[in-house]
């Protein structure tokens, strides 16, 4: 895997995330595993554990988790949030073992391990240990080779695949600006270049891929949008929206340059004047063993 992404952008976005997520694909996977007395996920691209910190809610049992992901910085910043965010809300967090952290909910406890993974691997996935697997804004940046490979890994197991926050190829800024439709096809094409999973990134394409990729195996398939709503009030997230967006389409529109830059010149403005708002598309897939 070759994207690398920032703690703090990360952060900035977990509470969008929260609220665009759909509660009731979340629902139906707990349902799934309602027979596990004690299920396990392995949380792939974990990060700073966003998923993990929302997903966890919804199971409302003793429960554990395997977070996965290459960046060894945002594994030490998952724990330091996981402990803060149980402290906040009245749970204690102990140590048990050096690199098990157990949050002590009124439902029963969350084990929490991390482990350093090359994602990129599918054969390297600790999938005969866990119940469940999950992702948050993952897919896109993956291959259809690796979607098939992890698919029929997991068909193998008779595991259910919760991915969250598969971007669907509809962004939008309001209010509409000249420069507008440059930014999104060269955005579109930076979401489709090689992020190192094997082959093209599927972008827009990853919620009718998984869906492909897992109906072959046998797989039920539920889909549910999930879209990002940036409010005008929320400066710092729509500026730093706008600019990503600019920032990734000076990539692939080099002859456009001066325009993509004024473009987040004004975009960047009117966010510190509270006039822009942002809507980004997603959809949250759900993929059930028969």
């Amino acid at each position: 895997m070759d994207e690398n992404f920032d703690g703090d952008w990360l952060a900035l976005r977990e509470p969008f995330d929260a609220a665009a997520r759909s509660p009731a694909l979340a629902e139906a996977l707990m349902e799934h595993l309602d027979e596990k007395a004690r299920p396990r996920f392995l949380d792939l691209g974990a990060g700073t554990g966003s998923l993990t910190r929302w997903l966890g809610h919804f199971v409302g049992r003793p429960h554990a988790w395997v977070l996965a992901d290459g960046d060894a910085e945002l594994m030490s910043r998952a724990f330091d949030t996981m402990m803060d965010a149980a402290e906040e809300i009245g749970w204690a967090a102990t140590w048990p073992k050096k690199k098990t952290l157990l949050l002590h909910s009124p439902h029963g406890a969350w084990r929490i391990e991390g482990i350093l993974a090359d994602l990129a691997a599918t054969e390297m996935l600790p999938l005969e240990s866990v119940d469940a697997v999950t992702c948050s804004a993952l897919c896109d940046l993956v291959s259809e080779r690796w979607l098939h490979a992890l698919a029929a890994a997991m068909a193998w197991r008779k595991l259910p695949f919760y991915a969250a926050l598969n971007v669907s190829g509809r962004e939008r800024f309001t209010p509409p600006l000249t420069g507008d439709a440059l930014v999104a096809r060269g955005f579109a094409r930076d979401q489709r270049r090689d992020k190192g999973f094997g082959g093209i990134a599927l972008g827009a394409g990853a919620p009718a891929a998984i869906t492909r990729a897992f109906e072959a195996n046998g797989y039920r398939v539920i889909r549910a949008p999930s879209p990002w709503i940036i409010p005008r009030q929320a400066r710092e997230m729509a500026q730093e929206l706008a600019l990503g967006h600019a920032e990734a389409a000076l990539r692939h529109e080099r002859r456009s340059t001066r325009q993509i830059r004024e473009w987040a010149e004004k975009r960047a403005d009117q966010a510190d004047w509270g006039q822009l708002a942002a809507r980004v598309d997603h959809q949250d897939v759900l993929c059930l063993p028969a």
